[in-house]
């Protein structure tokens, strides 16, 4: 786990933050910076780079590595203040709260401006690079990459996504982002998985988020990894969020993403709640209803 390093950021002064972007511009070139070519980088003085270095290394930001060389690199640490100096300066964010989620893939936290928000930092590639870089399509054609630039490039990603489908589609309405970060508004309610509905309600919110799906596709986008644990339930209706790995459309595997999160989302329904969605419904009915913009309920499939 990442540790949360908002407490360091007034500790740092700006010459620590040209250390930390001078390694970050190295990184382009090759995980580990030569120690020789930081003043390049940085812009300080030989004699500034070796003070910076020590109180960035106490601090947990970078790393060091001697082999053939002594070189640097950034700890997700760093490149996490690298992101959240960049938000605080543009005044999209002003104060910094609890954690609201901490996954695999991503760290959320409440953090406020003129209203709460959430500050998501990406994660992918961190522990488990290799299998990333094979499977996500941003970093499929680049052999070159780390997963500093995986991290980016999800954030990226998602973001633009979220633009596209905002407000069309009820997902987290976008902010801001910097490098891996990723500033949206705060969603309300609970998570699916954690969610009791009544007899009453468990066709209703399938059908909500069906037709989010729907709608989705009509935007030109397959969520491609939906579950319970990526849509929030709350009085005003669903939010799906989570969407650094989408797809669009007219993607070779499309369709069978599409029936994927379909079969997701039916399978956890009617594990949850047995015998309350219809059995002669299927999963592969509901795609094909969602890709060709005929859904209108779970009842009316067959």
């Amino acid at each position: 786990m990442v540790r949360n390093v908002a407490g360091t950021l007034p500790e740092l002064e700006d010459e620590d933050f040209y250390l930390l972007s001078g390694i970050e511009q190295g990184m382009r070139f090759s995980e580990w910076v030569q120690r020789e070519k930081l003043p390049k980088f940085t812009g300080l003085t030989d004699e500034e780079v070796t003070y910076r270095l020590e109180r960035c290394l106490k601090r947990g930001l970078v790393e060091k590595k001697t082999i053939q060389y002594e070189g640097y690199t950034l700890q997700f640490e760093g490149y996490d203040l690298l992101a959240l100096r960049a938000l605080v300066e543009r005044d999209t964010i002003s104060e910094f709260g609890s954690p609201l989620g901490v996954g695999k893939e991503s760290d959320v936290y409440e953090v406020k401006s003129y209203k709460p928000l959430a500050l998501k930092y990406h994660r992918e590639g961190y522990t488990n690079f290799r299998e990333v870089h094979k499977e996500r399509d941003y970093t499929s054609d680049n052999r070159h990459v780390s997963w500093m630039y995986t991290a980016r490039k999800a954030a990226e990603r998602e973001y633009e996504i979220l633009e596209s489908l905002f407000p069309d589609v009820s997902v987290p309405r976008p902010i801001d982002q910097n490098r891996h970060a990723i500033v949206m508004e705060k969603m309300d309610g609970v998570e699916l998985s954690r969610v009791k509905l009544t007899d009453g309600q468990v066709l209703g919110v399938l059908d909500l988020l069906l037709s989010e799906l729907t709608r989705a596709h009509d935007a030109g986008y397959v969520h491609a990894d939906l579950s319970e644990y990526n849509v929030f339930v709350g009085e005003d209706g669903v939010t799906i969020f989570d969407w650094p790995q989408a797809v669009p459309t007219d993607h070779e595997n499309a369709a069978e993403f599409l029936a994927r999160d379909v079969e997701n989302l039916l399978g956890y329904f009617r594990r949850k709640y047995p015998r309350k969605v219809p059995e002669d419904v299927s999963s592969g009915d509901l795609a094909t209803s969602i890709a060709d913009g005929s859904f209108e309920s779970v009842a009316n499939v067959v």
